[in-house]
This record gives structure tokens, C-alpha cells and sequence, in this order.
């Protein structure tokens, strides 16, 4: 670890000691004991994401163990109120949260979602399911310089509704990489499409429920302050349409910005469909996973139980392995369930009840406090893991909407709220550090920081002013039904 880090995590741990030791007095309001151990805790998950002095998925479970020994009925004795305590006592300590509510956000059905989602990705990848339909379904945008331009974003952003948008964009590159080197000294025109890989990636995970974390996370907590369940095909009804605005646009951006030299591009594709039986296994399986997933409010089979499908399949018939199943990201798994963990403690103990009738969030109208908040979680985002920005805001806002449900309604309630922020995080691309497919992108060596930071801003400015528009306005005429 360099001296950098160090300091870094010295300061986050320092911080988090602070705010567990300080006096009641010191706080603006009055919190229970556990409730500040949470805080503290918060604080200590807050600074370790956004300054990364370790890695963001380890933070997540340390804020799951730190929980479990400290504000759960199964922490050390010595954290527990003393026996036989008055009741003044335990009302000092407050509410301690059952130790396995917090053991169940691994195992939520939005975990097990993701989960299928990263076995369908790997099995497709075994089998080349992924390379060969991007070349064949890249081949009807022929060889005008624009429309393959085109090609690759509206592949990469297919891709990346079903796919780890890490793992789609590592993918496109690989692709791309005999175009570029086609594109010989047309500088611009290798700009526009090195750039339009990481653009589809990250904004093509709007699409779908499994497309990116924030999404599951903005999902989990509608499921959890309103009761109801966002279906995917739902959610794909409302986001689709959004995300095929903020492509096209995208798409005009770069050609407008980055005008190719070189009109033609002739793109040599090779490889074809495996033809084996496991191949076939994997494709079939592959298309009725999705079609149960886009169906799920006819078959009445919950998209979480659908993903379990195809991982029970490619198990029984040998298509993954158990090597395969350490290729499951499962450092996004823990970060999510970690996340989810903090808004378990920040519910159940009471903090974020009182947190929200502290913060005058009545005092602001609600379109100021919507905006207000998907820029927080745009500019968090952009210099820190998206997920984790999620994970630290949705669930402080899904309590400040319950407060405010009534104002809210208005304009789509809590949905519009939450959704909002997921696609806020999912918006934030100005930087080679704010995604992974932006630092895989800007690897390659045909990216200024600059034009990235202008395209990112730009992209994202106008990302959020369609997506809250259309949001509000489906929301205000009762539209927003999932």
C-alpha cells in the first residue's frame, strides 16, 4: 500500500473513530447509541469509497462484519446493553437489528439476479456466444465510417443491458481493434469510435434491471418502501426508450465533434457460432432467460427466480464448471450486499428516520431536492465507484421520500426519485478513473482526457435533463407502471 493510501485510510478510520466516541451533546439532534455506531460506520464506508484507499469491494465487507459485531443481536456482549438495564437504559442504546437481516443482503433476490446475470455472461463468453452475434449483428451497418460508428454503439449497448459493462467494453475493444488500426492516420475517426465503446457501455446498462448496480439498488429500495416489485420488463419500457435517446444523441455528438477522414471502413469479421452441443445449450438457454425475463409479468415467474435458471442448467450440464464459477464478479456481489447492509442498519436502528426529520427536506420544493440530489450522486460518481455512490444515497433518499410521499406524488413519487438517481450514477463518464470501460477506453491510447471530460459533461448534461423530463412527466399522467 503506498504512503498516498495509507493516509488516506488513516483519515477515513480516524473520522469514523470521531464520530463513534463524540459526546451525544455534540450531535444537532438526539441519537441513540446504535444509531451513532452507525453513523460511525457510515462514515467510514463513505470515506473508504470515495477515496479508494482500499479496495471499494473490501469496504463492503467490513461494514457487514462491523455490523454484525456491533449494532446486531449478536454483537460482543460488551456492545450489548448491560443485563437486567432499565428501561431509560435500553432506550439510551436503541434498537439493535437482527443479525440475520443483515446476513440475508447477500443472499437478496436482487443479489441472485445479478448473479444469474454474470453466469449467462460467462457461458457466453466460453462458448464465443458473445464475439460472434457482436460480428454478425455489426455487418447490416455496412462500411459507411458513420453507421459503423453507429454499429458499435448499438451493439456495445445491447450488450451491456445483459452484461457486466466492464466485461462488454473489454469485449468491443477487442473488436474494434482491427478497425482502428484500418483507420490508419484518421486520428478523429479513431477518437469517436475508441470513445463510443465506453459511452454504449455505460449508458446501455439503463436498459435493464441487471445492467448496472445502481440499478438493482434503486429497485431494491422501491420494493422496499412501497412494497411493489418493478418487473423487468417494466422497467425496460420506461428505460429503453431513454437510454435509445441518450445513444442517438451520443452518436450525433461524436460524429459532429470527431468527423472521420475516411468515409469507408471496411471491417474483416471472423469467427462463427460454435456448433457443439453444450454450444447450443448455452444459446437457447441464453434466449429463454430472456425471454422469461421480458415476459415475467405474463409467466408470473419474478425475474430474481428466472436468473436462477440458466445457473442451474449450464451446472447440471456441465456448460460451467466450478472454475467457471470463480469468473463470477463477485466483488460486485459483495459491494452491492454491502451497501444493501448500510441501509439495513441506517433503516432498522432509526438513523435514516432521523436523519430525514432533521434535514429540512420539506423546506425545498421537490424538483429542487430531485435535481439537487442526482447532481450529488452525478458529481460522487464521477470520482468514485457508481455503486457505491448508490448504495450511500439511495437509501438516505428513500427514506426522505416517505417523508415527503404526498409532494412527491406529483411528480411520479418515490420511483421517479430513486430511478433518477440510479440513472444520475449511471450518467457520470467525464473522467478515465469514473468507469471501468472509460479506463479501459482511455488505455488504448487514442483518448485525450480532455475530449473526454467535454463528451462525458456533455453527454451526461443532457442524459439527466431527457431522463428526469420524460420520468416527471410519465409520472405526473400516472404512466410510470412497472
Amino acid at each position: 500500500m503506498t504512503i498516498t493510501k495509507q493516509i488516506k485510510l488513516y483519515i477515513s478510520i480516524i473520522s469514523a473513530l470521531i464520530v463513534w466516541f463524540l459526546p451525544s451533546e455534540a450531535f444537532p439532534f438526539e441519537l441513540t447509541i446504535v444509531e451513532q455506531r452507525v453513523a460511525a460506520i457510515f462514515v467510514l464506508a463513505a470515506s473508504l469509497w470515495i477515496t479508494e484507499a482500499i479496495a471499494i469491494w473490501t469496504t463492503s465487507v467490513m461494514v457487514i462484519v462491523l455490523m454484525h459485531l456491533s449494532v446486531s443481536t449478536s454483537s460482543f456482549k460488551f456492545m450489548l446493553p448491560p443485563a437486567g438495564s432499565t428501561s431509560e437504559i435500553l432506550n439510551k442504546y436503541g434498537t439493535f437489528i437482527y443479525y440475520k437481516n443483515i446476513m440475508a443482503t447477500f443472499a437478496d433476490p436482487i443479489i441472485m439476479l445479478f448473479m444469474g446475470g454474470f453466469v449467462l455472461a460467462i457461458a457466453a463468453s466460453k462458448y464465443k456466444l458473445d464475439a460472434s452475434l457482436a460480428k454478425a449483428l455489426l455487418k447490416p451497418f455496412g462500411t459507411n465510417a458513420n453507421m459503423v460508428l453507429l454499429g458499435f454503439i448499438i451493439m456495445t449497448a445491447i450488450f451491456s443491458m445483459f452484461m457486466s459493462n466492464t466485461a462488454t467494453a473489454a469485449m468491443m475493444l477487442t473488436i474494434l481493434s482491427p478497425v482502428l488500426a484500418s483507420l490508419r492516420n484518421d486520428v478523429k475517426g479513431k477518437i469517436a469510435l475508441a470513445m463510443s465503446i465506453p459511452i454504449a457501455a455505460n449508458i446501455g446498462g439503463i436498459g435493464t434491471p441487471i445492467g448496472t448496480p445502481p440499478n438493482a439498488i434503486a429497485i431494491k429500495y422501491i420494493a422496499d418502501t412501497l412494497g411493489a416489485d418493478v418487473s423487468f420488463f417494466g422497467w425496460m419500457m420506461i428505460m429503453v426508450p431513454i437510454m435509445l435517446i441518450i445513444l442517438l444523441f451520443s452518436w450525433w455528438l461524436l460524429k459532429t465533434l470527431f468527423k472521420f477522414e475516411q468515409k469507408e471502413i471496411k471491417i474483416e469479421l471472423t469467427g462463427e457460432f460454435e456448433k457443439s452441443p453444450k454450444a447450443y445449450i448455452v444459446y437457447v438457454t441464453f434466449a429463454i432467460t430472456i425471454l422469461l425475463w421480458i415476459s415475467d409479468k405474463f409467466t408470473g415467474v419474478n425475474a430474481n427466480v428466472v436468473a436462477l435458471i440458466p445457473f442451474a442448467v449450464f451446472s447440471v450440464t456441465g456448460v460451467i464448471t466450478k472454475d467457471d464459477l470463480k469468473l463470477i464478479d463477485w466483488d460486485v456481489l459483495w459491494l452491492v450486499a454491502g451497501g444493501f447492509a448500510l441501509g439495513v442498519g441506517l433503516n432498522e436502528t432509526g438513523l435514516a428516520k432521523n436523519l430525514v426529520e432533521h434535514i429540512p427536506f420539506n423546506s425545498y420544493s421537490v424538483l429542487t431536492m430531485m435535481i439537487g440530489a442526482g447532481l450529488l450522486c452525478y458529481a460522487m460518481s464521477t470520482f468514485m465507484s457508481n455503486t457505491a455512490t448508490a448504495a450511500l444515497l439511495i437509501p438516505i433518499l428513500a427514506a426522505a421520500g416517505m417523508s415527503m410521499q404526498g409532494t412527491l406524488e406529483s411528480f411520479g413519487g418515490i420511483h421517479v426519485l430513486l430511478i433518477s438517481l440510479a440513472l444520475s450514477a449511471s450518467l457520470a463518464m467525464a473522467l478515465p478513473i469514473s468507469t471501468p470501460p472509460n479506463a479501459l477506453a482511455y488505455a488504448k491510447g487514442f483518448i485525450k482526457q480532455k475530449d473526454m471530460a467535454i463528451v462525458g459533461i456533455i453527454i451526461g448534461a443532457f442524459g439527466m435533463v431527457v431522463g428526469y423530463l420524460i420520468l416527471i412527466i410519465l409520472g405526473k399522467f400516472g404512466l410510470l407502471s412497472f
